[in-house]
């Protein structure tokens, strides 16, 4: 799906963009979805901080079969503190202008999501949301064939949502506004084939794609998930290289690409809780051709967690912790740092529209001058505050 993506220096930008994504994926415990109606869609993945529309749209073209639309229409404004510009210290746009269309039923069935969309992350200078969609999945970011020949078992071919990570791409699919440090490691959405196999308490996924959207066919991703009880799931994901290559793009950054990373997630749901802590550890390969000095590596962990109210009420938050070692590569803050984070958002739904607040606060313990915050890169500590309303249709 990151993404984290935006730096004015290298490394911060390759740290971005790796998450470009998601990180969420579609098949991932990332937190429990919320109550679905009857005939609400399952895709795109949510989580439980906002809810799809229960009737979305729908049209029944004769041999074709019931076709479903749906999609999102959302603006968000920000404050923060260490802006790379003056010109950054407020900023407004759109975070959702996006449309899907699926088929859900039948052997071949199909998903196509369309429009402009942003991803605010943790830690990473903001784009311009045009300029972020022209440079990373533009204007189609996932569409995917499915072949469905029984109820235990499909394969989806196309552009497909990662397996990697506990946060999803998009704004409004996430706990939080932003997506977060750890997510900015991984990929989010990638090109390829995906195998999708479940039998009873257990799921599991296998994919063979381009990594972090290199256009390389070189990486291999899994996702085994299994539901223990009726409030916990546990799920451990995997993604590395088999084949090196040197693309390297604003959302292609040739270290993790190359590179592995892996995931344990545990989701706990109990009444109006949702808790879901996890680890994250990747690699990066020495490669001097392809600029990579030495090995590297991260560790990360974070909790995501959600506190109900009422129905259309609820508070979420997320408190994370990243370190990195290589003495040549710079995946966080320069070579060897660390960094922090904590986010609180408190989300206000009434059907279909929302209104959502977010205060997050980072802070790097070790980083480079010249690759932290601010306009000279000087400053260890940035906080923001944003809002963001919308309607799920």
């Amino acid at each position: 799906m990151m993404l984290r993506k935006f730096a004015a220096i290298t490394s911060v930008a390759g740290l971005a963009f790796a998450g470009a994504g998601a990180a969420l994926a579609e098949d991932t415990p990332a937190a429990a979805a919320a109550p679905a109606g009857p005939t609400a869609l399952s895709t795109p993945a949510m989580s439980s901080s906002l809810s799809s529309n229960a009737d979305p749209l729908s049209a029944d073209l004769g041999p074709l079969g019931k076709i479903w639309v749906s999609g999102q229409v959302s603006a968000y404004g920000l404050t923060q503190t260490a802006a790379p510009s003056v010109h950054d210290e407020h900023k407004g746009d759109i975070g959702n202008f996006q449309i899907e269309v699926q088929k859900t039923d039948g052997v071949v069935q199909f998903y196509v999501q369309a429009g402009a969309y942003n991803f605010p992350s943790l830690g990473t200078p903001l784009t311009n949301t045009i300029k972020l969609t022209e440079s990373t999945f533009r204007y189609v970011p996932v569409a995917y064939l499915k072949i469905v020949p029984n109820a235990d078992f499909n394969i989806e071919i196309g552009e497909l949502p990662t397996l990697i990570g506990a946060e999803y791409t998009f704004t409004f699919e996430n706990l939080n506004i932003e997506r977060g440090l750890l997510w900015n490691q991984e990929p989010a959405i990638s090109r390829g084939v995906q195998a999708n196999y479940t039998k009873g308490p257990l799921a599991v996924s296998v994919s063979v794609n381009d990594g972090y959207y290199s256009n390389h066919y070189g990486t291999v991703s899994g996702l085994v998930t299994y539901t223990a009880s009726m409030k916990d799931t546990i799920a451990v994901a995997a993604s590395g290289a088999f084949d090196k290559t040197a693309t390297s793009t604003f959302v292609t950054p040739v270290a993790q690409n190359n590179g592995t990373v892996w995931n344990v997630m545990w989701t706990h749901t109990d009444g109006p809780w949702v808790i879901n802590p996890y680890i994250q550890y990747t690699t990066t390969p020495k490669d001097i051709k392809f600029g990579l000095g030495s090995t590297a590596s991260t560790f990360g962990g974070a909790v995501l967690a959600k506190y109900a109210f009422n129905p259309m009420f609820n508070l979420a938050g997320r408190v994370e912790y990243i370190v990195s070692s290589g003495s040549k590569v710079a995946l966080l803050y320069g070579t060897k740092s660390d960094a922090w984070s904590f986010t609180l958002t408190p989300t206000l739904q009434i059907k279909t529209y929302f209104v959502r607040g977010e205060f997050s606060y980072t802070k790097i313990g070790s980083g480079s001058i010249g690759s932290e915050f601010g306009k000279f890169g000087n400053k260890s500590e940035q906080t923001r505050a944003m809002i963001e309303t919308g309607v799920l249709f």
